[in-house]
């Protein structure tokens, strides 16, 4: 009779190496933020006039799942960093952590936007327009910024894409 290995005997899994798992984490943040640029950049292109309803529809969605992939993964990042004390200067270490800020600044002007969106109806003031104006120039100069923070980190580790 063949007996079952008793659990507490299995060799226990090697630890993972703390700035393996963080390097990974923000090799994914970095994958995500370019494809949420990409998807934004695609959305924002002038609608042709014979463009579907539909297709708009599903660029907003597209945009808005990787908005929630990029809060996912930034929230994945800052938790997988916060303990992690780096023993060199790694460059992709500097590169990260300008990646996680851009993403974080990003999603509090999306935020703020889409907050300011809803509460959209009716006639408005001058002010109050140019206040929604100034709002979404500082949600596109904070895309533009999480480009910029992901294509630089990615300058810092060869072969990632």
């Amino acid at each position: 009779m063949e007996r079952m290995p008793n659990a507490s005997r299995l060799p226990a899994a090697p630890a993972k190496d703390p700035v393996a798992v963080v390097r990974a984490s923000a090799d994914s943040l970095a994958r995500v933020a370019l494809e949420c640029c990409r998807q934004h950049d695609r959305a924002s292109r002038h609608p042709v006039p014979d463009e579907p309803d539909l297709e708009q529809k599903h660029h907003d969605a597209l945009c808005a799942t990787c908005d929630g992939s990029l809060a996912e993964l930034t929230t994945a990042y800052e938790r997988a960093a916060a303990d992690v004390r780096m023993t060199s200067d790694e460059p992709w270490w500097h590169r990260a952590n300008n990646l996680w800020h851009a993403s974080r600044e990003y999603a509090r002007r999306h935020a703020g936007c889409d907050a300011m969106s809803k509460g959209v109806s009716g006639k408005h003031s001058a002010e109050k327009l140019a206040g929604m104006q100034m709002e979404y120039e500082l949600e596109a100069s904070a895309l533009l910024a999480l480009r910029h923070a992901a294509d630089a980190y990615l300058k810092t580790r060869p072969g990632l894409s």
